[in-house]
């Protein structure tokens, strides 16, 4: 496998083209300043908590009655006693905080030159290299998972000298004594506390001046950097200090110990396009304006560099015994972050997530299906019974670590489908892996549970359909009588995400055989929801009515949900697949895509229409239009689940599996050769495939079991009989 690496030819100037190095749990982002260095601190759990979520007075009446007015055909009138009488009820969420600035002052402040920030994908490390004067430098960084601790080195040609310091709002102190400074602090309302610990080692001297530490003629020196949180540990001061005790050991181990750790989980898959070597050379930001500013420009390496980054980012923020990645991972610059870079479960959550099964990296789904049911199964319980006076469990559109699960943020909160289109996950999971023992003792009972809330929160139209509502299509509104109007009954894409879970419970209940008499009701429901509609100008309908959109361009397509990552519009329902299409037409005319993580799903849906030229032109739209030097996606400002999305849509592009068999490059321009290896296909398939052109000229299929698998290849089907671990070869 080739090294793959984010060349970039400056210090950031500001955090959002820092370099980030994590381990699931903590988050460094680099800088790079030779003279002054800021490196940004995280730890996943550093989050103010909101507290228990109020319930408001007769909320459950207050639903059913705009239901009744909706079922009375007053949509007009629906939409105005919500406005007068549900607005107030709607909550928010703390953010997610950063844990806080170490500071590195060298006083050698000469001009840097031949300057270098380079981030390693294959092995999880930052390095920034340049000579100051004649002084030789080299800072490296990683976030050891073993260890759980950050660890920066530098070596200088000649001995130099430093101040080291913490900065962060809400600290309540800083020491430093013996080697080690010390921050205490709390989160922005004081409801959790924690510690930051930073130990310097060197071959030199260190000394503690009230609240710095100083470090004097070293040629090698390392920070090790501990964080822990009353999220995590009673005595976190304790906790904290002892990991850095424990990690005393040789820094060039720890870093070894880190590099296989890291790289055991990215060099298992890989995608690879032919590459100029002239253009690999060059800085990514150069790289990015060189697409942009010439039309003709190809970099198609590029992309395999961008798949990498994709991987990287969900291995650094998403790793066993972790939460989740959020908004933005597990990198965060500020006490209140953008949209609170907390977890919203109307698209983005579930987009860091895209990627992963097919990219060869199952492990890091564990985190959230570990979520689920920790955070969200038993706090939907009573949302469910708080709000709607429904069994089962329901989670909306933003929830935290602390399994906050009322309706938040406006009538955006009114959606109650998060926790459903979460266990489409879940069903991936097994899908990918056939592992009865998954489906059994991890995603059943919250499959069970969501399947149990619609059961009793759908509602039953006069025509006999089931219906849910008041919902939204997240976020997108409608007009009606002139007005903008988000709530609705039933929209296309409640259908979708119902359809789905419906089918994945009741296939489960077959294979496990737990609750048939539930699986009956769900079999009964399945069949009384809406068909899905196409609408006047030949559109797939986003609500149950053909209303006109008041944003037409809206950076939402919900209702393609179906076409992706779903599976209810496929080739074989013609109509469906020609108004999927329709809209997305639609939607780009009217300036569509024009947030990060929308470009990126549009390559997705693009992929599923078998659209290469499509897919690719938003792939390089993303680039162009969406993407930072140091490759960070933004919304704007950084967002990271773009990042996740667009890496998942170029897998799309050259592997499908969804439909029943495997598809190769079923939305590859012709233009294209190159190879990938190592990734994942829905039956247990690990596939390998190279391509000249577009086309296939061999693949290899591996299985744990002995099955026969249809292929679709070069635009025939080919019957693949495989034995149990054996490799099977084609050659086109």
């Amino acid at each position: 496998m080739k090294d793959y690496v984010i060349h970039l030819e400056n210090p950031a100037k500001t955090w959002e083209n820092s370099s980030p190095v994590g381990n699931g749990f903590l988050g460094l982002s680099v800088f790079g300043r030779p003279n002054a260095e800021k490196l940004v601190l995280n730890e996943e759990t550093v989050w103010d908590e909101s507290g228990a979520y109020r319930v408001p007075e007769n909320y459950p009446e207050k639903v059913r009655h705009i239901r009744e007015l909706f079922a009375q055909g007053k949509n007009a009138e629906a939409a105005k006693w919500a406005e007068e009488n549900i607005v107030d009820d709607f909550q928010s969420i703390s953010s997610y905080e950063v844990a806080g600035n170490l500071l590195v002052d060298f006083d050698n402040k000469k001009r840097a030159t031949l300057y270098s920030r380079d981030l390693l994908l294959n092995v999880g490390l930052s390095r920034v290299t340049c000579r100051k004067g004649k002084v030789g430098f080299e800072q490296e960084s990683f976030v050891s998972y073993p260890q759980n601790v950050i660890a920066v080195s530098y070596t200088f040609s000649e001995p130099q000298s430093f101040t080291l310091n913490f900065e962060r709002e809400c600290c309540d102190g800083v020491t430093a004594e013996n080697g080690v400074l010390l921050a205490r602090c709390h989160t922005a309302h004081g409801t959790h506390h924690f510690c930051v610990g930073t130990k310097a080692v060197c071959d030199g001297t260190v000394s503690a001046a009230a609240d710095r530490l100083r470090v004097e003629a070293a040629t090698r020196a390392v920070l090790y950097v501990s964080i822990s949180t009353d999220n995590r540990c009673e005595d976190f001061e304790a906790d904290c200090l002892s990991r850095l005790n424990k990690t005393l050991a040789d820094f060039d181990a720890i870093k070894e110990e880190h590099i296989a750790d890291f790289r055991a989980l990215m060099e298992r898959s890989d995608v690879v396009f032919e590459s100029e070597e002239a253009v690999d050379a060059l800085p990514v930001g150069k790289r990015l304006s060189r697409l942009k500013f010439r039309k003709a420009a190809r970099d198609d390496s590029l992309i395999s560099l961008y798949w990498q980054f994709g991987r990287y980012l969900l291995v650094s923020s998403s790793r066993p015994g972790s939460l989740p990645a959020n908004l933005q991972g597990v990198w965060a610059e500020r006490m209140r972050n953008p949209w609170d870079s907390d977890y919203h479960v109307n698209i983005n959550l579930q987009m860091n997530y895209w990627q992963a099964e097919q990219a060869n990296l199952p492990e890091c789904t564990q985190p959230l299906f570990d979520y689920m049911n920790k955070n969200l199964l038993g706090p939907g319980r009573k949302a469910a019974k708080d709000f709607y006076d429904c069994g089962g469990t329901v989670t909306h559109h933003v929830s935290d670590i602390y399994g906050f699960n009322a309706p938040a943020d406006g009538f955006c909160g009114l959606w109650p489908m998060g926790g459903a289109w979460l266990a489409s996950h879940m069903w991936e999971h097994y899908l990918y892996s056939r592992d009865l023992d998954f489906l059994k003792n991890t995603a059943y009972e919250f499959f069970k549970a969501s399947v149990e809330f619609f059961l009793d929160y759908l509602e039953e139209s006069k025509e006999g359909t089931l219906l849910t509502g008041p919902s939204i299509s997240p976020e997108n509104e409608y007009l009606l009588n002139g007005k903008k109007v988000s709530m609705s009954m039933m929209p296309t894409m409640d259908i979708e995400i119902l359809s789905g879970l419906f089918d994945s419970y009741i296939q489960t209940e077959e294979l496990l055989k737990l609750d048939p008499e539930l699986a009956e009701k769900a079999k009964a429901a399945r069949q009384k929801l809406p068909p899905l509609r196409v609408g006047k100008h030949g559109q797939l309908m986003e609500w149950i009515e053909d209303y006109d959109e008041a944003e037409p361009g809206h950076r939402h397509i919900s209702h393609a949900f179906g076409l992706y990552p779903g599976n209810t519009i496929t080739r074989d329902m013609p109509e469906l697949y020609k108004a999927i299409r329709t809209t997305l037409d639609r939607r780009l005319a009217n300036g569509g895509g024009h947030t990060g993580w929308s470009r990126a799903w549009l390559i997705n849906l693009f992929a599923r229409l078998h659209d290469g030229d499509r897919a690719y032109e938003n792939l390089r739209a993303l680039f162009t239009k969406s993407t930072l030097p140091n490759l960070f996606d933004t919304h704007p400002p950084f967002q990271i689940d773009g990042n996740f999305g667009g890496a998942a849509g170029i897998g799309e592009m050259l592997l499908q599996s969804h439909e029943g068999f495997l598809s190769f490059l079923p939305a590859l321009p012709k233009t294209m050769s190159g190879s990938f290896t190592g990734l994942r296909a829905r039956g247990e398939l690990t596939v390998s495939a190279s391509f000249q052109n577009g086309a296939v000229t061999s693949f290899t299929l591996l299985s744990p079991v002995a099955q026969t698998v249809k292929v679709e290849v070069n635009g025939s089907f080919v019957e693949c009989p495989l034995e149990a671990g054996k490799a099977y070869v084609y050659n086109a």
